[in-house]
């Protein structure tokens, strides 16, 4: 009972509207009527700010972060990772992307899940930043280096990961890098379709 109750409430702080909030606060309106139309940090900044979006960044990462870490320590022995913990970590992205307060219609998931993987894999995390930095220095469009960042995730966190031994937290958190990447990148639908138009954004 208490995993599948957990997993309810991972969604509900997921659903956290944090850069909604904050727009809303300064007297910025509907954050979802600029730019890709979601919630997140690039959106909120674009609306009210880079201090608007850092904090929008740093909420959207705790909320994550605080999800796994507590599921780790209710509902793993030791403080691992199992399914339940995987269920619960894909939840709380889900439900930054699907928020019920704002009719489903949320950000695109990346921050929430930088914050969740800090706390299951910190280690695979360091590489995917990288590889953000170094499509955004070199592109200047954010949603692809977010793109490519949890794309690779999963391949960090298999070169990262003892291969050798026998823990049985790899898999489940190489679950949460599949099915939450998969719906990352299905959020960047549309930046996709404007990379390839030539008509996305550029960091200015």
């Amino acid at each position: 009972m208490l995993p599948a109750l957990f997993i309810v409430v991972a969604y509900l702080v997921g659903s956290i509207p944090f850069g909604f909030l904050i727009v809303r606060a300064r007297g910025g309106g509907d954050v979802r009527e600029t730019g890709s139309g979601g919630t997140g940090a690039t959106n909120v900044t674009r609306r009210a700010g880079k201090g608007a979006g850092l904090l929008t960044l740093a909420l959207d990462a705790a909320k994550g972060a605080l999800v796994a870490l507590v599921a780790r320590w209710l509902l793993a022995p030791d403080f691992g990772v199992n399914p339940w913990v995987a269920a619960a970590s894909i939840a709380v992205v889900a439900g930054h992307v699907f928020p019920v307060w704002l009719k489903f219609r949320g950000g695109k998931g990346v921050a929430t899940g930088l914050g969740v993987f800090l706390s299951l894999t910190p280690v695979a995390v360091v590489p995917a930043a990288l590889v953000f930095l170094a499509v955004v220095w070199a592109t200047r469009y954010v949603s692809l280096g977010s793109i490519a960042a949890t794309a690779t995730l999963p391949l960090f966190i298999w070169l990262l990961s003892d291969k050798g031994s026998s823990d049985a937290s790899v898999a489940p958190v190489m679950a949460v890098a599949a099915a939450g990447g998969a719906l990352i990148i299905f959020m960047h639908r549309a930046n996709i379709g404007r990379l390839l138009n030539g008509t996305e954004s550029k960091l200015k």
